[in-house]
């Protein structure tokens, strides 16, 4: 799964109205005046649900994302501490995202990438890795993208002993740094 997804993204082409990366003097006029920013701050809340079972985990999530190639990739880094009564879950991961513009005000990405999983339980400390695969609609209410708001549904798949899947979802708000 996560080999056709990585497949799809990269080899995937630039959705109709992207922007291409020829010369245009109408194209660099609205460039200047529509400037991406140097990175997107994401903060928000997570929830996260075992797929064999258990109790929902609710934690607050942030994340930071660039751009290093224009409409092909993303990159997000991102960190949500999830707290129960009897466990620390701290879950940092890495996505590679290939954007598509949906429209002045809509953005959708498929990511994929690692995941670190650090958790304490019952006096035990484990380090894991996982796999993550998820998709982030981005809502930009006005024309400059200043602030906005995502929705971020992901699957986790853990490489360690058991192999624990999950799905989650974080949604908040957005914050463009220029």
């Amino acid at each position: 799964m996560l080999a056709i997804a990585c497949g799809f993204q990269f080899l995937s082409l630039p959705a109709h109205g992207q922007a291409s990366s020829g010369p245009s003097s109408r194209h660099s006029q609205e460039a200047s005046e529509d400037k991406d920013p140097a990175a997107i701050l994401e903060i928000g809340a997570a929830t996260s649900w075992n797929v064999t079972g258990g109790a929902a985990t609710f934690a607050p999530n942030f994340a930071v994302e660039t751009t290093p190639i224009e409409n092909w990739l993303e990159l997000e880094a991102g960190v949500s501490p999830f707290y129960t009564r009897s466990s620390t879950e701290w879950d940092v991961d890495l996505l590679f995202k290939k954007p598509w513009t949906l429209s002045r005000k809509a953005e959708f990405m498929l990511g994929v990438g690692p995941q670190w999983v650090h958790l304490r339980q019952n006096g035990k400390t484990t380090n894991s890795i996982a796999g993550e695969v998820a998709g982030d609609f981005m809502f930009w209410p006005a024309r400059k993208h200043r602030f906005g708001w995502f929705l971020e549904p992901a699957y986790d798949y853990s490489f360690a002993r058991g192999h624990q899947q999950s799905i989650g979802i974080s949604a908040g708000l957005l914050i463009a740094i220029h």
